[in-house]
């Protein structure tokens, strides 16, 4: 697993939090069961870069020498670091996300977010500009723009059916199709034309938990 952000970059800002994680790291060694001989070697790799690091920062021993020696301990005391997170703390569970915040760490989610069950219901429009073909834009119910979907909604349930009589209840509707993106198309044959259509949607979401019926809504065959 790669820690691609957690180390800072800056020189300054680095070295105060090398300082931190292996101060941090001393005080419990026994806790997260971390091998004293790995800490001793991240200590004295701390302690090379705090000495080349003066040498680089200050006026009267600042040389080209003095920062590409800074640099050389730099990279062996972030290498260092990198491997014992990898090898000792990136998959430790002694360490608390408390812990990890502390030794500036990054503490990252272990369980999903659920995905939330839609509370409002897709508005949609039907389009029969097309011969044989209802076009059904869904959209958000009182969304911003008329293509979004809810958070956390993977997609539109359509329920659908011709009928002579009309039809009030939605799960009455004996067809039923999905789509993730609007918008949807219905083909029908040519001896269907001119009969009406009886629709109605709801949002379903990436677990396949569906929110609340629209309103059914009606269209002739064209």
């Amino acid at each position: 697993m790669r820690y691609p952000d957690y180390i800072p970059q800056a020189d300054e800002k680095f070295l105060g939090w090398a300082t931190g994680l292996i101060h941090g790291l001393g005080e419990s060694l026994e806790r997260f069961d971390f091998p004293e001989k790995r800490y001793a070697q991240l200590k004295q790799l701390l302690d090379d870069f705090v000495q080349y690091y003066e040498l680089a920062t200050t006026s009267n021993t600042r040389t080209s020498p003095a920062v590409r020696a800074k640099n050389r301990a730099r990279e062996a005391l972030k290498k260092a670091i990198r491997q014992a997170v990898k090898e000792h703390l990136a998959h430790n569970h002694l360490l608390t996300d408390a812990d990890r915040d502390l030794l500036g760490l990054p503490v990252y989610k272990t369980t999903r977010t659920p995905a939330p069950v839609a509370e409002s219901y897709p508005d949609f429009d039907i389009d029969s500009s097309l011969i044989s073909f209802l076009i059904i834009h869904f959209y958000e119910k009182d969304g911003e723009y008329k293509k979004a979907k809810p958070a956390g909604q993977h997609g539109a349930e359509i329920r659908w059916m011709i009928s002579d009589m009309p039809v009030m209840d939605a799960n009455e509707l004996i067809h039923s199709s999905f789509d993730t993106r609007t918008p949807f198309r219905l083909e029908f044959s040519g001896n269907e034309r001119g009969q009406t259509v009886y629709l109605a949607l709801r949002w379903e979401n990436t677990r396949g938990k569906k929110g609340p019926w629209s309103a059914i809504k009606s269209a002739i065959i064209p």
